[in-house]
């Protein structure tokens, strides 16, 4: 079972506040919450881990280039997921597409909380 996040007002208790864990279609990650981030994304490494078989579902991306620090980020397609957001009063779900590159090393989905 997945760790929740603190009950309001308890989010320092935490030590890492904007890390969560969620269920990514049915499997445990960690998520980081990013308020500067363009877009959704993960790298394609972190997500052999925790989705073996995301290559047959990987949807085309064109026209877009992105950056990070300075490095252009090699984009491989976009992912539809499900994502679950456990909380002990109630959990949240979202259906989100994740673009997916080639050399981000994060070693969690960067999810864009603007």
């Amino acid at each position: 079972m997945c760790k929740p996040k603190p009950a309001t007002g308890k989010g320092y208790t935490s030590g890492e506040s904007c890390i969560t864990q969620i269920l990514i279609n049915d499997i445990k990650d960690r998520l980081n919450l990013d308020t500067g981030a363009f877009c959704t994304g993960v790298g394609k490494y972190h997500l052999q881990g925790i989705l073996p078989g995301w290559k047959n579902h990987l949807l085309p991306i064109e026209g877009v280039q992105f950056s990070r620090s300075s490095n252009n980020m090699y984009l491989l397609g976009l992912l539809d997921t499900n994502c679950v957001f456990p909380h002990p009063e109630r959990s949240l779900r979202i259906k989100t597409e994740i673009v997916v590159m080639e050399n981000c090393t994060s070693q969690h989905i960067i999810l864009v909380s603007q």
